[in-house]
């Protein structure tokens, strides 16, 4: 095999439990954020589920009739982009092509 040749490098990195004292001197000039107050944070969880579209879909595993819905480019640029659905209940998913 052709190619470069590298030296073998020994890294040298200290053991996690090393520790050293604090220096108050060091932190003199370091500015103390205060915290975020709880007010602040926002609940994402309901929101990501809620973003996604919605459509008639009838799901093959279940009796639901609701399927959340995205379009991938997963074949040639040239072909159209394939549907895929996520059940609103149970979450299973399936794909719908166009041939």
């Amino acid at each position: 095999m052709r190619g470069k040749t590298h030296q073998n490098l020994i890294l040298n990195f200290p053991a996690l439990d090393d520790k050293k004292p604090r220096d108050a001197s060091e932190e003199e000039g370091m500015v103390t954020t205060t915290g975020q107050e709880e007010t602040e944070v926002v609940d994402m969880s309901e929101a990501e589920t809620q973003a996604r579209p919605t459509t008639t879909a009838k799901c093959p595993e279940g009796d639901n009739d609701e399927a959340y819905w995205y379009m991938r480019q997963i074949r040639a640029a040239d072909e159209s982009e394939t549907r895929f659905f996520v059940c609103t209940e149970c979450e299973h998913r399936w794909r719908e092509d166009d041939h």
